[in-house]
């Protein structure tokens, strides 16, 4: 088996600082801000970002239209059920009023064969 080797404190000092050397040099390594490649790149991201932002207006305008259309629908539903209600309640009074007037004459004969 290996050995197991534990650094000392001057060893991890000193990597420690190797470390943040190494992460300094690396940020100061960085292109600039109006470096022609980064400004190309953020050109490109603004790009992104709004043909994103126009996607996503399209669709909540589509989103939109379909409610509507969709309320639209629900509303001559609910005026069909309406006026199919409304004949059907019709239909029941005049059929009320056949079978009343039968009834009538119906009894109007009998009171004339009685009397």
């Amino acid at each position: 088996m290996k050995a197991s080797r534990i650094p000392t404190f001057s060893e991890r000092r000193d990597a420690s600082t190797t470390a943040k050397k190494a992460a300094a040099e690396r940020f100061r390594a960085r292109p600039a801000s109006d470096d022609p490649a980064v400004v190309a790149q953020r050109v490109a991201r603004q790009a992104v970002a709004a043909a994103r932002e126009l996607r996503t207006a399209e669709r909540a305008k589509a989103r939109q239209a379909e409610e509507m259309a969709q309320a639209a629908e629900l509303a001559a539903r609910e005026v069909a059920d309406r006026k199919q209600r409304a004949q059907q309640a019709d239909d029941q009074v005049a059929l009320e009023t056949q079978r009343k007037a039968a009834r009538d004459s119906r009894y109007a004969a009998r009171k004339a064969r009685k009397g």
